[in-house]
């Protein structure tokens, strides 16, 4: 019997990352395709969720999340971010950023509106947006910098166009948007009346130098801007589902219910976890956590020139983006395929990331233990 499915259903594609990760997992390879961070959890999350769960913290919260972990992250908006913000009328919990921005998009874009997006882009941002028959269109952005044409920019709105994403730093490219950046879309934004949705889960990952800018800093769209962020990356706790967003008080009783209704509401002992890492974590841990990540970016860069596939290194994020023109293989699944067949590495195809293109492009994943990029690298280099 064939059941027919949904038109939303064919719009999906499977996360070329997912199909990346089983096949490293059927060849037995090390996985640099998903970035699931193998760093380990801080243990002053991991004690917060005991005494959670020990105090009860057990049932259904809020939708917009428990009382503890919406005021640390807006104690936490206002001294790392620079954004004033209220626990109560800004803050909203869910499952993982990709949950954030999926409440957020189900509340506030209708179907055929358009969204720009800079690509190479998060290929889950792509999809979200489809999965609620928004029309994605596409910036490119150009290597080493990852730079973009603000006429090419201005060129993609219409009347129809709705909101503009921004990812910084970027997944796959690892761009921090400069300041001047972000004040140009930041004009298009005022000048169309558009949305603007950022992605900033990488926020802590900077290097060289460079310095995290939240677009919702900038007063003449900090009403229009909504912020999503989470904790997955920084307490490697991937699997947790811990994400937020961060928006207007006019827009947060309308993206709270969508919460309600998709998610319900976030895992309450691990909110507290979360919590917990927020408000007991030292500042030198953000900095050593990025300092061993700098290590790594350096170390897998190293070993991706020795092995012909040429890094563009990123200025943030945990991922680098490699020039796979040397590998056989027509298009950049072939090329990853054969690559995991020759060394036993996983990446990720670059096509994954863009519309059309990136055929000649393999992202890689260096949050992982020394022992596993040691090994990673070795093999590339041999």
């Amino acid at each position: 019997m064939t059941i027919p499915l949904s038109m939303r259903s064919g719009e999906i594609t499977q996360s070329e990352i997912r199909a990346m990760t089983a096949s490293c997992t059927k060849a037995g390879g090390i996985n640099l395709a998903q970035g699931v961070c193998d760093l380990g959890v801080p243990k002053e999350v991991q004690m917060g969720v005991t005494r959670a769960m020990a105090e009860g913290h057990n049932t259904y919260t809020p939708y917009a999340g428990l009382p503890a972990i919406r005021e640390a992250i807006a104690g936490k908006m206002k001294s790392y971010n620079g954004i004033d913000c209220d626990a109560d009328s800004h803050v909203i919990l869910s499952a993982g950023s990709t949950g954030a921005f999926y409440i957020a998009c189900l509340a506030l874009l209708n179907p055929l509106d358009e969204v720009i997006l800079m690509e190479p882009f998060y290929g889950y941002h792509v999809n979200m947006l489809k999965a609620v028959g928004a029309v994605p269109r596409y910036v490119r952005m150009q290597p080493p910098d990852w730079s973009f044409s603000l006429e090419d920019l201005e060129r993609l709105i219409t009347p129809k166009t709705r909101a503009i994403v921004v990812c910084t730093p970027g997944n796959p490219s690892g761009k921090v948007f400069t300041e001047a950046e972000i004040r140009q879309i930041a004009d298009l934004a005022v000048t169309h009346n558009l949305l603007v949705f950022t992605d900033e889960i990488y926020e802590y990952f900077l290097y060289d130098g460079r310095r995290h800018i939240s677009p919702a800093t900038l007063p003449e769209i900090a009403d229009r801007t909504i912020t999503v962020s989470g904790y997955s990356k920084t307490f490697s706790i991937t699997g947790w589902r811990i994400g937020y967003c961060v928006c207007h008080e006019s827009l947060v009783e309308t993206i709270g219910h969508m919460n309600d209704l998709v998610y319900v509401c976030a895992p309450a002992p691990l909110q507290m976890g979360v919590a917990a890492g927020i408000n007991e974590l030292p500042q030198s841990y953000y900095d050593d956590l990025c300092g061993d990540l700098l290590a790594k970016r350096d170390q897998i860069c190293k070993a991706l020139t020795r092995a012909g596939l040429v890094p563009y290194p990123p200025q943030g994020s945990y991922y680098v983006l490699a020039d796979a023109s040397s590998l056989p293989g027509e298009t950049s699944k072939e090329k990853a395929v054969h690559l995991l067949e020759k060394t036993g590495v996983a990446s990720v195809p670059g096509s994954a990331f863009y519309h059309e293109d990136g055929e000649n492009l393999l992202r890689f994943c260096y949050a992982k233990t020394d022992a596993d990029l040691d090994e990673a690298c070795n093999r590339l280099s041999g």
